[in-house]
C-alpha cells in the first residue's frame, strides 16, 4: 500500500483530462447517448407483431448486434408466444456462441475508501458507518491463498474504490501480487490466471500501465445512462459526477490497447428499459469506432446497503419478471457478448437466468474487505458495498450447474493465446471460439474436480465430462487424439494444459 503523503483535493482536480474525452464527442459537443432518441424508440415501437419479432430473432441468431429500434421492439413485446420465442432463441444464441459452458470467478474487493458520494453506494464518502480499509500487499496475498489454494478459483474481478491511495500505482502493485501467488493445494499449487478489473475511469496513460501488467477485461459501469438521473445520484463536484469522463473510459481503454472491455448498468436507478437501450447503444458505439463490441455486459440490480436509504426507496426497482425479460433482450440484442449475473441475485434467480444465455457468474463470493482469509461469520454491512443474495460455495454452485447439464470452465487460454479484442469477436460471431472453449473447459474442469471438488460434486462433474468427451470426438475428430493426451496428462497431475 502507498504511504506517501497525498493532497486529495489536488488529486481530484487532476483526475479528469478533458482532452481525452473531447476528441470523441460529436460536432455539437454531445455524447453518443441520445435520451430523446431512446425514449422515442421505446414509445413508437409498441405492440410489435409476431412476424417482426421473428425477423429480429433471426438477426440475433446470425450473431448480429441489433439496432435500437429492434431492441425497443423486443423490450415492448408482451405476447406470450413472442416472449416464449425470445426465451428459446436466447438459449440458442448462447449455445451457438459459447456452447453449454459457464465461467466462474470471484470478486475481490481491495479497498472501500472512495472520494465520491454516490447516493446508492455503501462506500460513499459520507457514509460514516462504513469501516474503511485498504488491503496491504501481504493481505492481498492471504486473500489469494484462500481463493486459489482452498476454493480453486482461477479468475478474479478485482474491485477498487476511487481514491489516491488506490490509484494506478496500487492497482499495478496488487495485480503483480495476485499473479505472483502460488497457493498450496493437495495436488500441487493453485494460481489466479486472469484478473479482470472493476474500477473507476482512468486516463490513457494509466490504462496503458494496466495493460502492460496483464489485466483481463476492464469493466466500467455507467450505472445509469439517463443523463438527468446520473446527475441526481452523482453529486456535482465529484469525479463520478462527470458523465462524459465515465462514458468514454472504454474508448480510452481501447486506445490504450485494452481491447476486452465490460459494460454494465445498475438496474433500479432509472427505467430498466432505458438502461437496456443504453447498454446496446454503448456496445454499438464501440463496434462502430473500434470494430470491437463489449466483451461482457453485467446487469446488477440495486441491493440493500447499510446506512444507504436510497436503495430502499428507489421507485425504479426491477421486478423478477422484468429482470428475466431484460436478460433475454440483452442476450438477443448483443449476441456475441459474455453475460454476467452475480451473487447479488438469489440462487433461484441465477438458476432461471442460466437458461436465458448467461455465460459467467461468481460463486463463494465474499465482498467484505479481507473476508476470504479472515473467514468472518457472515455478511458484515459496515465493510460491504451491499448485501449478497447467494452465498453458496463454489462446490455447491458447480454441482448445481453439472446437474443442469452445464460444464464449468476455468479456462483462461484465449487471453494468453492472444484471442482478445477483434480476434475473439470474429471467432465468437462464427462459433469458432466455442470449439476452443469446449476443449479447454473439459481440461480445466478435470483439473478442478481433481484438486477441489467434494465427492458429490465430483460424481456429478464426471457425468458432464463423459458427455463432453463424446461430443468432442464426434465434432472434432482431427484433434481428438491430442485432446485426450492432454486430458490423461491432467488426470495424472499435470496442470494448465490448453489449446
Amino acid at each position: 500500500m502507498q504511504t506517501k503523503a497525498i493532497n486529495v483535493n489536488s488529486w481530484i482536480k487532476e483526475r479528469i483530462k478533458p482532452e481525452e474525452v473531447d476528441k470523441y464527442l460529436k460536432a455539437d459537443g454531445k455524447d453518443f447517448i441520445n435520451d430523446k432518441e431512446i425514449e422515442q424508440n421505446l414509445s413508437t415501437n409498441t405492440k410489435p407483431d409476431i412476424k417482426r419479432i421473428k425477423d429480429i430473432i433471426d438477426k440475433s441468431l446470425s450473431i448480429q448486434t441489433l439496432t435500437l429500434e429492434e431492441t425497443a421492439c423486443l423490450l415492448n413485446a408482451e405476447d406470450a408466444g413472442a416472449l416464449q420465442m425470445m426465451a428459446e432463441a436466447a438459449l440458442k444464441v448462447k449455445k451457438k456462441v459459447y456452447d453449454n459452458r459457464i465461467v466462474t470467478f470471484a470478486p475481490l474487493y481491495l479497498s472501500n475508501i472512495c472520494v465520491n458520494d454516490c447516493a446508492y453506494c455503501g462506500f460513499r464518502r459520507s457514509n460514516t458507518d462504513a469501516s474503511r480499509r485498504v488491503l496491504s500487499l501481504d493481505e492481498v496475498k492471504k486473500e489469494i491463498e484462500a481463493l486459489a489454494g482452498e476454493i480453486g478459483h482461477k479468475r478474479l474481478i478485482a474491485v477498487y474504490g476511487e481514491h489516491p491511495l488506490t490509484d494506478v500505482d496500487y492497482m499495478v502493485q496488487t495485480l503483480e501480487a495476485i499473479y505472483g501467488v502460488k497457493a498450496k493445494t493437495k495436488n500441487g499449487f493453485g494460481q489466479i490466471r486472469r484478473v479482470n478489473i472493476n474500477a473507476a475511469p482512468l486516463s490513457v496513460e494509466a490504462l496503458k500501465r494496466l495493460h502492460q501488467v496483464g489485466i483481463g477485461t476492464y469493466q466500467v459501469f455507467q450505472e445509469t445512462y439517463h443523463h438527468q438521473t446520473y446527475k441526481t445520484v452523482h453529486p456535482e463536484g465529484t469525479i463520478k459526477g462527470n458523465y462524459k469522463w465515465r462514458l468514454y473510459c472504454l474508448h480510452r481503454a481501447m486506445e490504450a490497447g485494452v481491447d476486452d472491455v465490460g459494460l454494465g448498468a445498475l438496474f433500479g436507478l432509472y427505467d430498466w428499459r432505458f438502461e437496456v437501450m443504453g447498454l446496446v447503444a454503448h456496445s454499438r458505439e464501440l463496434e462502430e469506432k473500434f470494430g470491437i463490441g463489449a466483451h461482457t455486459i453485467s446487469f446488477p440490480r440495486l441491493e440493500p446497503s447499510e446506512n444507504t436509504p436510497f436503495c430502499d426507496n428507489s421507485k425504479y426497482k426491477v421486478s423478477d419478471r422484468d429482470f428475466i425479460k431484460l436478460i433475454t433482450v440483452i442476450r438477443l440484442a448483443v449476441p456475441h457478448t459474455g453475460m454476467i449475473i452475480t451473487a447479488r441475485e438469489t440462487a433461484e434467480m441465477r438458476r432461471k437466468s442460466l437458461s436465458l444465455g448467461i455465460t459467467q457468474t461468481d460463486a463463494s463470493s465474499k465482498i467484505g474487505i479481507g473476508a476470504y482469509s479472515e473467514r468472518g461469520s457472515g455478511q458484515e454491512g459496515s465493510r460491504q458495498q451491499f448485501f449478497l443474495g447467494d452465498t453458496r460455495s463454489l462446490d455447491e454452485v458447480i454441482r448445481e450447474f453439472a446437474d443442469m447439464g452445464c460444464i464449468t470452465s476455468f479456462c483462461t487460454a484465449g487471453y494468453r493465446c492472444g484471442r482478445t479484442g477483434k480476434c475473439i469477436m470474429d471467432l465468437l460471431r462464427t462459433g469458432k471460439e466455442g470449439q476452443f472453449c469446449k476443449l479447454n473447459a473439459v481440461l480445466t474442469f478435470r483439473e478442478w474436480l481433481n484438486d477441489f471438488a467434494g465427492e458429490e460434486t465430483k460424481k456429478a462433474g464426471e457425468k458432464v465430462i463423459e458427455r463432453e468427451i463424446k461430443e468432442v470426438k464426434v465434432a472434432m475428430p482431427g484433434i481428438f487424439s491430442n485432446f485426450m493426451d492432454y486430458y490423461e496428462r491432467i488426470k495424472k497431475g499435470e496442470r494448465d494444459l490448453y489449446f
